[in-house]
């Protein structure tokens, strides 16, 4: 037995199993934000104070962010601040998902804060907007370092403040004390919300691995059952890859209207846009079985250790945004997974209202159909003779 060399590389092959299978832990542990980007809105008209040029508070704002947000290190900060114009260009960019939160100093925010010297002090607010519906983990953080960012401008403007008042040896009102404490308000407002749309965020990671599952069984039972079709001819062969094509059609809309009702009346995500869902899990079923289809008729049923692996090492990735990944699986592995593309049209659906539209993530996976459509279709003009006389050889 210990002769054998298969027993021998055994803790070897143990061990190369354990490292490659471990590397689908990577991704998931410790996550470091990179270049999130998050807008930042200064709409803020300033104040005339009288024998004193014009203050405004939300450009010094703005220029304190981002020079305390750069790093003196060869390190990418953890946000990406993105200048935007107005509200309605953030709120547009938001709907686009171009920005996971957005940070919004309104007009009147110099004139509030200079009443704050005043015996009439209103505080001034800084509004901070978080699109839970592009990544819960990204928007979440994003929130979580705008209120940070917030609570430094408090600390530095009641410290200004304090200096300015004592300076003038001005005697504080209870009002005016209370304002200081905290003088400027936030305004925290999730855009997007997933729990208006569906149960929770996870909810398109969480469909993607049954019709993942479905689409790999499909694929290799009418693959199985295809070879056992006897064609000798070329237009028989094309005649059968077409009925496998037509067969994986009807599968897709059977799993993408039944899985859609499973999880909306069975699992309860509380689906309300069920027909666009639907048709696009559809669309996304027949996808990947084409997809697979394509490669086991061109590897065998072995090709299907492929799409496993690409499930063990593609899942922890999907729940994860691209700038929470090292750069080795933002570059290399995330962008070359065809799931993907099914995660963030369901986002679009669920959370942003965006219905069944021509969009990024629904073209990419129709070109993804039809290249494997086509693969299908092209093995049958793929002699097969060398193939039967290999099989008669071996069978003598």
């Amino acid at each position: 037995m210990f002769k054998n060399k298969m027993v021998l590389m055994s803790p070897i092959i143990a061990l190369v199993i354990i490292f490659v299978f471990s590397l689908t832990l990577f991704p998931s542990v410790q996550p470091k934000p990179d270049s999130l980007p998050v807008a930042i809105v200064n709409e803020d008209q300033g104040v005339q104070i009288p024998n004193q040029p014009q203050m405004n508070m939300g450009q010094k704002i703005v220029e304190m962010i981002q020079k305390s947000s750069s790093s003196g290190d060869d390190t990418e900060p953890a946000v990406k601040w993105e200048s935007v114009n107005s509200l309605e260009e953030v709120q547009q960019g938001l709907d686009l998902q171009k920005y996971y939160a957005a940070l919004v100093i309104p007009q009147d925010f110099s004139s509030k804060q200079a009443s704050l010297m005043t015996s009439a002090p209103s505080s001034p607010e800084i509004q901070i907007l978080i699109n839970q519906g592009m990544n819960m983990a990204a928007s979440t953080l994003s929130g979580q370092i705008l209120n940070g960012v917030v609570d430094n401008i408090n600390n530095t403007v009641r410290t200004q403040l304090l200096e300015e008042l004592k300076a003038k040896g001005t005697t504080l009102t209870v009002e005016q004390v209370a304002f200081l404490v905290n003088p400027i308000a936030k305004d925290v407002t999730n855009v997007n919300e997933v729990g208006t749309h569906s149960a929770n965020g996870n909810s398109p990671i969480s469909l993607f691995q049954p019709l993942w599952m479905a689409s790999l069984a499909s694929s290799a039972l009418i693959y199985t059952a295809v070879k056992k079709v006897p064609v000798t001819t070329r237009k028989g062969r094309l005649s059968v890859k077409a009925g496998q094509i037509l067969t994986g059609a009807v599968i897709a809309v059977v799993v993408g209207f039944g899985f859609t009702w499973i999880a909306d009346r069975i699992v309860g995500l509380q689906i309300t846009n069920f027909t666009d869902t639907a048709l696009f899990l559809s669309i996304s079923s027949f996808s990947f079985f084409l997809m697979i289809s394509a490669v086991i008729s061109l590897l065998g049923l072995g090709g299907i250790a492929i799409f496993g692996l690409m499930l063990f090492f593609g899942a922890p990735l999907l729940a994860l945004a691209p700038e929470m990944m090292s750069s080795f699986y933002r570059e290399w592995v995330y962008p070359w997974l065809p799931m993907r593309f099914m995660i963030e049209g369901l986002r679009g659906i669920f959370f942003f209202d965006h219905g069944l539209s021509w969009s990024s993530p629904l073209s990419a996976l129709v070109w993804i159909g039809l290249a494997g459509m086509l693969i299908i279709l092209g093995t049958a003009f793929i002699p097969q003779r060398h193939k039967e006389s290999r099989n008669e050889m071996m069978s003598t």
